[in-house]
């Protein structure tokens, strides 16, 4: 087709929409329903499933692996400790970070226990990425940093109930074996899960042997594996154990073990996720085939209405290509408007909806906007509107000239 046909193609179908507003503005208000809904399902399905994966991150263990050296193995019913077990450096930390990738993060920990004057406390040291999995809350301060961590400073995090025997507060000096650990942070009443809440202090990985009591053989570090998400925890854990085969050869799993929460529990996670989006996708599609469909009868009944000036336009040399164009602009058209009326209307009803969600409920649940939500809704709109919009212009397209104009 030449450009000044297909522009003239086009042009006729813009000025038809304008000649008819009543029937444009209806058509439009179908696809203005069809996307408002979808983007209304979208947002609030996305901030529902962010809630969702949050709980579990903040929760539970699921996204966790544990790589723990074997101290000990169990002959003829007895445990016997083992005279050697793998003791993770800090390198280590840093070698399986790259064989994990960006689907997890890795930190090391190890734990024992210190002289604080006359009391005595847990002492937990760490490498960064740890407060992923601790999700520490401060009532003052803050958590061990990468540097203090690199650069092996005298630092300490502290429970309420050591900052309250050791009478400690902020910038205050905790006394672990008698060596001055300065306070950076004090952990609010039940601010975490994995730690106790009793008498507990966090330092430096660098600094674990200067931190703790004595102890008459190496302490046993362990590797905490976090995956990004629930659903890659086994792929997570297929590298950690492609590691460990590499760090200490074939017979890796007499060394030690990669521990994870309950399959069973993982498996529910993941299953409730997937139908969780199974069921958004379904009310998504049934929005989209609702506003695809108004579509299709407006532009059908159009046709019927436009029957003569068709055969005219035919008969005059149009050719059904120019038709079907023109009746697909107009498709297009009312679909485009549609969407970007329907993507404000369905992020607004969004947010109302989970406000009214929060008040309900209490859940600190948000509507999710990204960009995904925005492209997709307008993308799947435009696909709509042509997908129906076909029908109809192909039927007037097809319509003979002579019957065209002889309709009543």
């Amino acid at each position: 087709m030449q450009p000044s046909l297909f522009a003239a193609s086009l042009r006729v179908g813009v000025q038809t929409l304008r000649f008819n507003p009543l029937r444009t503005a209806l058509s439009t208000l179908g696809v203005v329903i069809g996307v408002a809904s979808l983007v209304a399902v979208l947002a609030v399905g996305d901030g529902a499933e962010s809630f969702a994966r949050e709980q579990i991150a903040t929760t539970t263990d699921l996204q966790t692996l544990l790589v723990v050296p074997n101290t000990g193995e169990t002959i003829d019913g007895v445990r016997v400790p083992r005279a050697s077990y793998p003791l993770f450096t800090i390198a280590d930390v840093g070698s399986l970070a790259d064989a994990v990738g960006p689907a997890a993060t890795v930190s090391a920990m190890v734990t024992g226990s210190a002289r604080v004057g006359r009391r005595a406390a847990v002492v937990m040291a760490l490498t960064p990425g740890a407060e992923e999995r601790l999700r520490p809350r401060f009532a003052s301060g803050r958590f061990i940093s990468a540097s203090e961590v690199k650069n092996a400073e005298r630092v300490a995090v502290i429970s309420p109930a050591l900052a309250a025997a050791a009478g400690l507060s902020l910038g205050g000096s905790l006394p672990l074996e008698g060596r001055g650990f300065r306070v950076v942070g004090v952990l609010a009443p039940a601010a975490q899960r994995v730690a106790p809440l009793g008498m507990t202090a966090i330092v430096p990985y660098t600094v674990a042997d200067s931190a703790m009591a004595p102890s008459p053989s190496p302490r046993a570090p362990q590797l905490m594996v976090r995956a990004a998400r629930v659903e890659i925890v086994d792929s997570v854990r297929r590298l950690t154990e492609q590691w460990a085969a590499r760090r200490l050869g074939a017979g890796w799993k007499d060394e030690l073990s990669v521990a994870t929460s309950s399959p069973m529990r993982l498996d529910q996670a993941r299953q409730g996720i997937r139908v969780f989006k199974m069921v958004m996708g379904a009310f998504a599609g049934i929005s989209l085939l609702v506003g695809g469909l108004g579509i299709m009868n407006v532009l059908l009944a159009a046709v019927t209405e436009r029957t003569r000036e068709i055969g005219i336009r035919k008969a005059a040399g149009a050719r059904q290509r120019d038709i079907l164009i023109q009746f697909l602009s107009e498709s297009v058209a009312i679909t485009g408007a549609g969407s970007a009326i329907g993507v404000v209307l369905g992020l607004a009803g969004a947010f109302a909806v989970t406000a009214v969600i929060r008040s309900a409920s209490g859940a600190p649940i948000y509507a999710a906007v990204t960009w995904q939500t925005v492209s997709v809704a307008a993308v799947v709109a435009i696909v709509v509107g042509l997908a129906f919009g076909v029908f109809p212009a192909l039927r007037a397209a097809r319509l003979s000239p002579i019957d065209a104009i002889r309709h009543e």
